[in-house]
């Protein structure tokens, strides 16, 4: 895992996705975190919605994937600008405006979980080393046989690299590369508010972001910046303190979003969190064995929804790992489906992320 990146998610979740992959494997997953928020102790799955919406021209596009969640058995609601703010009237959406509703999306609380978690596979036997950094991957013969670390050298039959920003780098003195950028993100945190919010987590693609409730009747917000350029990992001890978002952002996030949350006018700022995302060069994660290197595997770039694919990803690793199959077909996510030489003209050129002209995915 990547120097506390979990605790810089934002822990929203959607099965409604572009892939029938996806959508399957996101199915597990909102299987999964119901099933932990009864098993785990202090954690709590948010099963308040999540609402994706669009403006007419981005609608017509997604439109189209509504037969897919259909025979995927993926539920959905469609509505319009009347009917949102007639279910959740602190949500005020542009009259033309197009909501796709996800009734079994929600959040999380990324540190309930993850701190949650921890104690309950402590409580199974699993060994968890925190701040040890990986500094190499071992091979011998032709396979894996373990990462060397600031505590020493670990062996393993397999190997799991879910460093996500630092796998480019730590795979490099191997000859290997996956097509994959990171860039920044940030989000914030509201004070609370003189009442709890009511309404879904809400994927705004019109208006470049997201919000949902967050504990203590705050508000959550993120945007993306789609100007700046990549941000390149080059050495295994970065750490995501280091990383810092343009102060103007605070003030376009509320340009944005004021008029669809006018809670948001009187509200100041709490806290901020600045993380990377990582992209891959065709939008679909990276998840399965690196055919070069047998023993090892990968589930990385989930372009800022690592969170959300945080318990199927994990199982179906596991599965192949212990099985050498899953319980998902997830060979439209092979590590090994990229030409190298396209590989190699994507990681040469310094990209922004709205340069990349990728379709609309969040969470």
């Amino acid at each position: 895992m990547g120097d506390g990146s979990s605790s810089r998610a934002t822990g929203i979740i959607t099965g409604l996705l572009l892939t029938p992959t996806s959508v399957l494997v996101r199915k597990l997953c909102l299987e999964l975190f119901r099933q932990f928020s009864e098993e785990l102790e202090g954690y709590e799955y948010n099963s308040v919605g999540c609402l994706n919406l669009f403006a007419p021209r981005s609608w017509n596009e997604r439109e189209g994937l509504l037969e897919m969640y259909q025979e995927l058995k993926a539920p959905f609601e469609v509505l319009n600008a009347t009917a949102i703010i007639g279910r959740w009237p602190m949500l005020q959406p542009q009259a033309d405006s197009v909501g796709l509703l996800d009734p079994l999306g929600g959040y999380s609380e990324p540190h309930e979980y993850v701190s949650a978690l921890a104690s309950r596979i402590r409580e199974m036997g699993v060994e968890v080393r925190e701040r040890e950094m990986v500094s190499g991957i071992l091979t011998k013969g032709g396979r894996i046989r373990g990462v060397a670390t600031s505590g020493g050298l670990v062996e393993a039959d397999a190997v799991i690299g879910a460093v996500d920003s630092w796998t480019r780098r730590l795979i490099s003195d191997l000859g290997l590369t996956l097509p994959v950028k990171s860039f920044v993100h940030q989000r914030y945190l509201t004070e609370p508010l003189s009442s709890p919010p009511v309404f879904p987590v809400v994927n705004a693609h019109p208006l470049d972001g997201y919000v949902r409730p967050a504990s203590g009747g705050r508000l959550l917000l993120g945007i993306s910046s789609l100007e700046r350029p990549e941000y390149q990992v080059n050495s295994p001890d970065f750490q995501m303190s280091s990383l810092s978002a343009d102060p103007e952002l605070k003030d376009r996030i509320r340009k944005n979003f004021n008029s669809f949350v006018p809670e948001l006018k009187n509200l100041r700022w709490e806290s901020e969190s600045v993380g990377l995302l990582t992209i891959p060069m065709d939008t679909e994660l990276l998840l399965g064995s690196i055919e070069e290197l047998p023993g090892f595997f990968v589930g990385l770039a989930f372009q800022g929804s690592g969170f959300a694919y945080n318990p199927g990803a994990g199982l179906l690793l596991a599965e192949w790992v212990a099985e050498g199959k899953t319980s998902i077909d997830i060979s439209a996510f092979s590590p090994s489906r990229f030409d190298s030489a396209e590989s190699e003209a994507y990681l040469a050129t310094r990209l922004t992320e709205g340069e990349l002209g990728l379709p609309i995915r969040r969470h």
